[in-house]
């Protein structure tokens, strides 16, 4: 079966890109990603802190690490010179050792001064950069409005300093998810990858302390991106990538028939290792012999062409659901 792709415009040999995250952290796990099927990796983030302050306590103060809590320690850890230093060696070093693409990731909550250095991760060898943006909802004094056009701003920031292909990784905290989404496909950007997921606190009751639970996404969280890649596949001109929830074949099928271009994966390989891409893949495989289909385009939307109106789309299904009429 051909499984070939595309992330960011470029041709991968498959659809499963193992995410920004702890496995693509040095140049060997990025090798080892490579050597186990993976079509393309994102490098771990860089955060935007890194690239424009040293060392400071002052972080603990952000909102921002409430989200991103492996931020404050990743930051805190290196000094502005030092963190651009080894994530560029970092991307020269995976460059040199793997033959898939490897993209740069950078956390970011601003258009200021940082996007300049978006040109040293471009000459440093990325094949692309994932735009991992999220500005935390939590600032009385900050509109919805105002919130969306930072987005905006980083985007039109950072092309002014790159030419190689942009991602653009985007939670859902929008009072109109589709009309942003759909602002965000009209810039210059090549794909929109849904959808980020942020740290999810629990309490323990008897320390009585904020604890880190559900760090490894679940199969059901699949249900978000998959919705709206279906809603939005055919309707917005940029590749949707999918991420969050995808855990086995079915998932992976899955975001392909809603519309997906490629998949994002990170939890499952921490549970199942990732020696799981190749098992992925040729489960991916028997099911498209099984049922008659030669290459991921042949069923890529399959499930949400015929829908005229994503609105009453929504909400039939929501009807059905309700009802128990659900077919």
């Amino acid at each position: 079966m051909n499984l070939s792709s595309t992330f960011m415009g470029i041709k991968i040999a498959n659809p499963l890109i193992v995410s920004s995250s702890g496995l693509t952290n040095t140049v060997d796990k990025v090798k080892a990603c490579a050597d186990n099927g993976a079509g393309a990796v994102v490098l771990k983030s860089l955060f935007e802190e890194q690239l424009i302050t040293g060392k400071t306590a002052m972080l603990k103060q952000d909102d921002m690490y409430f989200w991103y809590p492996e931020a404050l320690e990743f930051v805190n850890s290196f000094s502005k010179e030092e963190g651009i230093s080894q994530y560029l060696k970092l991307i020269e070093g995976a460059k040199k050792a793997v033959d898939i693409p490897v993209m740069a990731s950078i956390n970011c909550v601003s258009p200021k001064e940082w996007p300049r250095f978006a040109s040293e991760i471009e000459k440093a060898g990325a094949d692309g950069i994932e735009l991992n943006i999220f500005i935390p909802p939590t600032n009385l004094d900050l509109t919805g409005y105002k919130i969306e056009e930072t987005y905006v701003d980083i985007i039109h920031e950072v092309r002014k300093h790159v030419s190689i292909p942009l991602a653009v990784k985007v939670g859902f905290y929008f009072t109109s998810l589709y009309r942003m989404l759909y602002k965000i496909s009209n810039l210059d950007i090549n794909s929109l990858v849904l959808f980020n997921r942020y740290y999810r606190p629990d309490i323990d009751i008897d320390t009585m302390r904020v604890v880190a639970q559900n760090v490894y996404s679940s199969p059901h969280e699949i249900t978000l991106s998959l919705r709206w890649i279906a809603l939005l596949h055919s309707r917005i001109n940029k590749e949707l990538v999918a991420a969050t929830g995808v855990h086995d074949y079915q998932g992976v099928i899955k975001q392909i028939l809603a519309g997906a271009t490629s998949i994002q994966i990170c939890s499952t390989l921490y549970k199942n290792g990732l020696a799981y891409i190749g098992r992925l893949l040729q489960d991916t495989s028997d099911w498209m012999q099984q049922k008659g289909y030669n290459d991921l385009s042949s069923f890529r939307g399959l499930v949400s062409k015929n829908e005229e109106n994503t609105a009453a789309f929504e909400r039939v299904q929501f009807m059905k659901k309700t009802t128990g009429k659900y077919l």
